[in-house]
Formats: C-alpha cells, structure tokens, sequence
C-alpha cells in the first residue's frame, strides 16, 4: 500500500498524467480530459471551468501487486498550501514536467519542499510528441538545476541505468563492480534515501511512457514498516454535499475501525483536548466513495464525527506535523453586502478557514471589518464564488495589503505574571534575534528543581500553540530565538490555564520593552520576454528597488532573474502582458522577510495599538487583599516575584554586536555582552540557590515587599576545560572551509596549530574532537598534540556524543565550556552545566587574544633598554667597577 502525490507546475499535464493512470489500471472505464471538462478527479464545477485543479483529490487503483492511493494536487501556486498538505503523508511523489517548457520556478519551488520533508521523488517528463523537445538537452536541465540524481530509467537502457545510479553512492559502485549488476533492493533503497530521482519521458494525453512508468515504479518502490499501535496524520478539512464534516487522514500505524473512540488533543483556547467517536470511514474515489469498516497502514480514508481536528494534526502515536512553509502574503478586507451581520458571517467563513487554515480569518473588533490572508488574484475569484455556493452570499474583497513580519533587534527579557484570586504562575522568558527565515524557535534552561518538568513543558507548548502578534503593526512575529529563563508555580493554586496566560503575558511584555523591527516579504521571480523588451524591464526592476543576475539568452527570449518587493511586484504581471504584447511571463514564488524600507510610513499607515489590543494583553494581573489587579507592561518587573539575572543595561543596542543573521540556521548567536557574562548567568540559573527557591514556591505567595533573588556564593576555584568539535569549526570559519575543499587534513593541522597558540594564554585543558565514527573498527584515539589534546571518536560514535559523554562526566565538578554552533547540542550541554560557545564566538575570542599578544609585544620591545651591567653576576660588576676606577 503506497500514497503517491502527483504535483507540477500548471499546466505541465499533471490531471492528463492521474486521469491516464486510473484508465490504465482499471479504476476509470472512460479516458476524461481536462479541455474536456470531464476529468475524474475534477469533481468541482469552478475545476472544470478554469481547467485548474483548486482541492486536492484522491483516487484508489490497483496495478498488479500495487495498491495505490493517489493524491491529485493543485498545480496552481495561489492553492499552493493545499499542496504542501498532502507532501506530510506522502510515500513517494511524481514531479510532471512539461518537455516543452522544462524547469520553472513553481517546480524549483516544489522540489524545495520535496528536500524540505524528505520525500523520494519519480520524475515524469510529459509532452515529449510536441515539437522542439530533446530528450538530451531536459535531462541536461534536470541535473543541472534539481540535482545530479536524475537519471533516465528508459527500461531499454538497463545498464547505462545501473551505471548512472551507481556514480551516486559509493557502496552502489562496490556492489556493481564486485556483482557486475544492481539488485531492485539496491536501487529501492537509493531511491529512498533520495540519492536517485527516476526519469521517465513520455506523453500522458496519447498515452506513451505511462505504461513503462508505472511498471518502473512498481519495481522501484517498497511500502514502509509501520508500528502496531495507532496513529494517523491528518491532512484535509472538508465538507459534503450535505454539509458533513469530514477528516481526511493517512494511517501511519495500526488500524482504524468505525465506533473507535479517537484521542483529539486541545490546540487552542476554544478546543479541549478529548476523546471523540468515528461514526463513519469513507474510501473516497473522485467524487465517490464507499464505506469502510476498518483502514490499515498505508490507506487514506475520510472520517466523520470529528469535530476538534485540524490539519497537520497527528493522532495517536502520530506527533503533529509542521505548518506550510509557503504563506499567503496579502491581506485582503471582506466586503459585505448591506444588511449583512458582519458576525454572522464571521461564523460561516470560520468554517472556510478551518478547512484552509492558510485562509486565516482575522476579526477586527473596533472596526467590526473580517480580514483573509490569501496568496493571489485567482485564490480570491475562487473564494468569492465558494461563499455564493456554500452561504448564498455576495462578497468582494478590498485592495490586497502586503502581510507583514516581526521580529527584534536585541535581545530582552519578557516576564508575564497572573495571579487573579486562587490562581498563580510567573514565566520569564529571554527573547532573542534569530537568523533570517529560521522562524521561531523555543528552548527551556530551566533546572527542574526551580520549576516542574511538566510545566516547563506545558510552557514550551503554549509558546508553540500560538500565532504571537508584534507591537508595531499587530502583525506576526518570526526570527527568534525564545528560551524559558524562570519560573514558578504554587503548590496549590496554579492550573495549566494560569501558565498559558503567564506565557502569552510574558511575550508580550518582552516585545513592548524590545527594539521591533518590520519585515517585509519578497519574491524570487523569473522574468521571459522578447529580447528587446529587456531594457525596459532591468529599469522596472531598479525602480521596484529589487535586484536581478546578469540576462540569459535563449533564442530570441531573454531570461531575467532576481528578487524584488512583493509591494511593487505583485500587480507587475498586467505591465509584463501590456508591454510585450502577450509574449512575456512573469513567474513568482516567495522568497522571504527582509526589513521594511520605510518602516515608519508602514507603522503609521497600520495604525496598530498594542496596548489596545484586549486579545493580547502586555500588562500582568497581580494579586492584593484578596483582588486581582492589572500591572501595566512598563511597571510589571517592580512587581514581579523572581528576580532573574539578565542585565537588559549590559546587552542594550550601544555594546551589542551589529545584528548578524548566520547563514546556517544551526548556528546559534549570542547576545550577551561577552562568554563570561553567559557564563555567570547559567551558574545562576542551575546554580546551588535553585533549591531554596524551589522551597519558596510552596509557602505562601506574598506579592508586597518585592521578593529578590540572591546570587549563589562564590565556589571554589575550578579546572577550566575547553572542548571543541573539530569539524564545526572547520565549516564554520571561512579560513578552514576554503582549505577543506583543497585537503581536510591540511584544515586540521591549520585548527590545531591555532587553538595551541589559544591555549597558551588561556592555559586551559584544551580538547579538540574529531568525528571518526564512519572509520570502520575505529577504537577512541586520543592524542596530545604540543599542548592540547586531539580525540578521534570510536567507530559509531559522533563528536556531539564524545562532548555529550565527556560534560557529563565532569560538567558538574569543573569549569566546561564547548565551542559548538549545533543549537540542539548547545541545550543538551547547558542543561549538563557546561557553558557554550558558537563557532564565531570562539573565532572573535581567538583574534582579540591574538591582537592583545601583539600588541604586548610590540608595546614591550619599543620600551625595552637593556644594559649589560643590569645583567651581569654581581661579583663581576664589582671587578669591572674597580678596574675602571684604577684607570
């Protein structure tokens, strides 16, 4: 049982693809066409009429011993979140590519994601009878812009195939050299580990090469293992013809029968998490469906009788799945017709969004006006007729709004408190800048003896839960990094909610005290338009502030690429169609948020209050005489129970590093003033004093005088140890990276001779970690190198886990810190008591100690006079004194 999702570019021939499967396999009697408009799997009546595919669809066949359930997906990038939905419970995908108009930018975008969730692609090369197609030259075009690992599977070319597969991995070429063939396991396993992407050419509207490709993929697929216990991943919302809900999921672990009792999970303030019953399982073919009475691993079904699912939902052991990481980009105002209860049908297109949560309805309470986040012009034409057909409404929509981001500039320590009668809970949380496009990340740094696991968890879950809105435009936030710094609950009256309102509180606060920056979003475009219309575009381009690559020519079309604002560049296609009569195209995909070029015109023209905003509150609820009252955002710390030792003066914008976004979204900035500073704060953090303050928690809270936090006494001097992942820094300094491309090894000894020079004015124990856990039978090698030592890991075991192992044994007893950029890897040694150090960190620790030792010499040698009398034995500076007075 496999689940194969067939996505394209539009137009590329992706329907004509699923509709010449189903003939071929038996599941349809008649041949549909999309020009046609009697397509199997374009059941909705604005499909056939737009010749588009807008919800995506499923078909069950049959081909031999191959159980297929085929998800047809909109190719259309207005629908793209429909799409992107369907590759989390995918088993392989097939790419449709036009021969004729070959790789575009929605299908680079496409094969983003594919990387993105790590799904085995086929590739199917459609429309090769039309003319000016060369097999030759697409599969040229194929390595060059998706990857190597496209390979024509013709089944007449066997061994060139078995030769081309095995070039991608080194075992594949052992194994063909000592066999002289590959077996289909072989080839499966290549496959799916994504090293191979199978090309197959042909013609899905007269038939040719389908044949071959589903013979192909039957021979080069396998289905998974799946657990015996429960789980499902939920893809789809929809409704039926009368008006049923429906959940559309794929069984990724046991079985599911009719009358079972699922387990949903609460992800919002409106839904509780609870146990809800299946009262039906429909096996939808098209527009058709039969009833089941049980689906096992492997199979999608339509359930009714859940009311609390959402997509990307896991259920059972299934953990949720990740937002789309293609988002809308307009915000678009609803136009009611007069007489129409705006509230009224705030309900009705709730039901909208909750089948495209992309939709994101946003209510407007002082203005009573609905707002939709949507992607394009066509999305919107769509919408406005689904509302007719389903409400019996007509709306408009206003002018598009470009949907903004926020995120901070320094960073800041929010802290929510709430404590209204017989309720209690305090979070401080640090807020810190994150790369660009890394979006928000959590982290807890917490001893479990100041505050609960499970409320630390509970904390990190309403963190995630959330869409956190910024304080300049109300728009959402995103690039940052928020970590959980304090805590405390009461012993008696604390409760989940309490901890969910603290948390929100706590952002909130932290954004209001923070330097907000405005992020704006951009497009990659690729622009084709006739030669001597280029000119005229390069200017556009410049005025729309964007940027491009130099042109490149094919025929009589030139090839514009680049980026610019999706501000300026969204109404550009009608210009593109004016000025070149037709012939130009304008493809766009988004890019991404950079910093908004006038800030302040956009904040002004928002009109955003955030204090106003009664549904995300700054301010604190503190408790007196038996009454719960509101702190304001700028008055909560000199009420607030827990004193943290974050020093907002010491890491303000004057002594702060410029703010740096790293190009590897593993790497994980620090905004303190300096390592010991970081280092100070986490002594605090796990420090002795944790105890006591966990003791406090179970008296009674009082909230005046203002309790404060005492630093725990100062320990005894302790061994300093230094340990440092080899290969991390390697990759991470550009000195070492443009090395390792020539000579890794050349790259060790240049990190080796550089960290002895460190050591000599750290006079630490300095430890370098080399991985060597793909080295066969490898036994732990450790080396003394002049004054540092060098460790090369056992077979099987990684730098990560030596450093991991090694901080555990003396994180506790010593002073430890680990140069490492793995964020994952920073946590785990934090929580061990270690203090971490990024790869630039440790480089700009190196320079500054280099600059320091050249300057002391410099500054020494030009003081120094040296006489021989003030270095001679005294007795013979005597002698020469009493010669001297003889003369």
């Amino acid at each position: 049982r496999l689940v194969i999702g067939i996505l394209a570019h539009v137009d590329a021939g992706k329907t004509t693809l699923s509709e010449s499967l189903l003939y071929l396999t038996g599941a349809v009697r008649t041949l549909g066409r999309v020009d046609h408009k009697d397509a199997f799997l374009d059941t909705y009546d604005l499909e056939k009429e737009r010749g588009i595919t807008i919800f995506s669809k499923q078909a069950v066949m049959n081909y031999k011993d191959l159980h297929l359930t085929l998800l047809d997906t909109p190719g259309h990038v207005d629908f793209s979140a429909e799409m992107e939905r369907t590759l989390q419970v995918l088993d392989y995908a097939v790419l449709v590519i036009s021969g004729r108009d070959g790789v575009q930018s929605h299908t680079m975008t496409l094969w983003r994601l594919f990387e993105h969730y790590q799904v085995p692609v086929f590739l199917f090369i459609n429309k090769m009878d039309q003319e000016g197609t060369d097999k030759a030259v697409i599969l040229d075009e194929l390595k060059a812009k998706l990857s190597d690992g496209c390979i024509d599977f013709d089944p007449s070319q066997e061994d060139a195939m078995q030769e081309n597969v095995a070039f991608r991995d080194e075992t594949l070429l052992e194994t063909l050299l000592d066999q002289g063939s590959l077996s289909e396991e072989n080839i499966q396993k290549a496959i799916e580990e994504r090293k191979v992407f199978p090309c197959y050419f042909g013609s899905a509207l007269k038939m040719t090469g389908v044949t071959e490709f589903l013979d192909g993929f039957l021979k080069y697929t396998r289905q998974k293992d799946y657990p015996s216990s429960f789980g499902a991943k939920v893809f789809k919302i929809a409704r039926d013809e009368k008006g049923s809900r429906l959940t559309y999921m794929k069984i990724t672990g046991g079985s599911l029968r009719v009358k079972d009792m699922i387990e949903i999970r609460g992800r919002s303030d409106e839904e509780e998490p609870g146990s809800q019953k299946v009262d039906q399982i429909r096996i939808y073919s098209g527009a058709r469906f039969e009833n089941a009475q049980e689906v096992f691993p492997g199979e999608t079904c339509a359930v009714t009788g859940l009311t609390g699912t959402v997509p990307g939902e896991g259920l059972g052991l299934e953990s949720d799945g990740e937002s789309p990481a293609l988002q809308p980009v307009l915000n678009y105002r609803l136009l009611l017709p007069e007489g129409c209860d705006p509230l009224v049908m705030l309900r009705k297109v709730r039901e909208l969004e909750e089948e495209d949560p992309q939709l994101h309805i946003v209510w407007n309470g002082e203005t009573r006006e609905i707002h939709a986040m949507l992607m394009g012009e066509v999305q919107i034409e769509i919408l406005k007729k689904l509302i007719w057909e389903r409400f019996h409404v007509v709306v408009d929509f206003g002018a598009g709004r470009v949907v903004y981001r926020e995120t901070i500039a320094d960073a800041v320590e929010g802290v929510g408190h709430f404590e209204p009668l017989r309720h209690y809970a305090e979070v401080h949380l640090l807020l810190e800048p994150g790369e660009r496009g890394s979006g928000l990340q959590f982290f807890t740094a917490v001893s479990e003896d100041v505050l609960n696991r499970n409320w630390q968890r509970l904390i990190l879950t309403h963190l995630a839960e959330k869409e956190h809105l910024g304080v300049l435009t109300g728009s959402p936030i995103t690039d940052m990094q928020i970590t959980l710094i304090l805590g405390r609950a009461h012993i008696k009256h604390t409760e989940g909610g309490d901890f969910r309102q603290a948390t929100y509180r706590a952002v909130r606060q932290g954004l209001m005290k923070a330097k907000s920056v405005l992020l704006e979003p951009y497009y990659d475009f690729t622009l084709e338009i006739p030669s001597g219309m280029l000119g005229r575009a390069m200017t556009d381009i410049q005025k729309m502030q964007g940027n491009f690559q130099a042109p490149l020519q094919e025929g009589d079309t030139c090839i514009l690429k680049g980026r610019a604002p999706v501000a300026d560049m969204r109404d550009y296609q009608s210009q593109v169609t004016a000025y070149t009569r037709g012939e130009g195209r304008l493809f766009l995909s988004l890019s991404g948020y950079e910093p908004c070029r006038d800030q302040d015109e956009a904040v002004r023209e928002a009109g955003y209050d955030p204090e106003r905003d009664t549904a995300n509150p700054t301010g604190s609820v503190f408790c007196a005489h038996g009454a719960g009252f509101v702190v304001p955002w700028y008055q909560v710390e000199e009420y607030m129970h827990l004193q943290s030792d974050f020093d907002e003066e010491k890491t303000g914008q004057e002594e702060m590093p410029p703010l740096v976004y790293p190009s590897s979204r593993s790497e994980n900035k620090s905004y303190f003033s300096s390592e010991k500073e970081y280092e100070e704060f986490y002594k605090k953090i796990f420090g002795e004093d944790d105890k006591r303050l966990r003791r406090d928690t179970e008296k009674k809270v009082v909230t005046a005088p203002k309790e404060k936090y005492r630093a725990p006494r100062p320990k005894k001097p302790q061994d300093e140890y230094l340990l440092v992942d080899g290969y991390n820094m390697i990759f991470a300094w550009e000195e070492l990276r443009i090395l390792a491309k020539d000579d890794i090894h050349l790259a060790q000894d240049r990190l080796k001779d550089i960290l002895c020079n460190y050591q000599g004015t750290r006079q630490c124990t300095l430890i370098l970690v080399f991985d060597a856990y793909k080295v066969e039978g490898h036994k732990e090698e450790v080396q003394q190198y002049n004054n540092i030592f060098v460790v090369y890991t056992k077979e099987a075991e990684t730098a990560d886990q030596y450093i991991e192992k090694t901080v555990h044994k003396i994180g506790r007893e010593s002073a430890v810190t680990v140069a490492t950029s793995d964020s994952l890897e920073q946590i785990i040694i934090m929580g061990q008591g270690a203090v971490r150090m990024s790869a630039d960190g440790l480089l700009h620790e190196i320079k500054t100690t280099e600059k320091q030792i050249r300057e002391d010499i410099h500054s020494r040698r030009k003081s120094a006079r040296t006489f021989v009398m003030d270095v001679i034995p005294e007795d013979v500076e005597v002698y020469l004194k009493e010669q001297k007075t003889q003369e």
